[in-house]
């Protein structure tokens, strides 16, 4: 069996550019911005954070190489991706850069072909619905296991 290698995309449009290069990451920024203004990544430790990037694919949303969005793709490369963490920076939304960077993410030469996306939002649903996105047709199928306050347990674990 062949691993995945995968292609670094960078694509410029005006003073912005998106990248999948992780070593343009802003890794604090990021950081920054998923543990203290998501719900879904509320108190997220660094360390679980670089972890989830080296075992991802990234794209890096940038104005002038500062680092003002970012999506994460966990994928098999071959019949599956979930898409998550993505968020821009509020003083640039309204721009269309979301819109921007899901069809940079979409478009990715790793990720054509895939027979099922994943997507776990309570925001910005209109923006998934253009590309496809729709609610679970059968959600009684769907089951999972979830620990909300994981990120709390291991800061005290770690004693943060």
């Amino acid at each position: 069996m062949k691993k995945t290698e995968l292609e670094i995309i960078e694509t410029h449009k005006n003073e912005y550019t998106i990248s999948t290069d992780k070593d343009k990451l802003d890794i604090s920024s990021i950081h920054r911005f998923l543990a203290n203004e998501t719900d879904w990544s509320n108190g997220i430790p660094l360390n679980t954070l670089q972890i989830s990037i080296e075992n991802s694919l990234n794209f890096g949303l940038y104005h002038q190489n500062k680092q003002i969005g970012y999506a994460r793709i966990i994928s098999d490369y071959s019949t599956i991706a979930y898409l998550g963490d993505v968020y821009v920076l509020k003083e640039y939304r309204g721009n269309g850069l979301s819109k921007w960077l899901i069809e940079a993410v979409m478009g990715h030469p790793n990720l054509q072909g895939l027979r099922r996306w994943i997507l776990l939002t309570n925001t910005a649903e209109w923006l998934y619905k253009k590309f496809g996105f729709t609610e679970l047709p059968n959600p009684e199928f769907y089951m999972e296991k979830h620990n909300p306050n994981v990120y709390h347990r291991i800061e005290k674990e770690e004693g943060l």
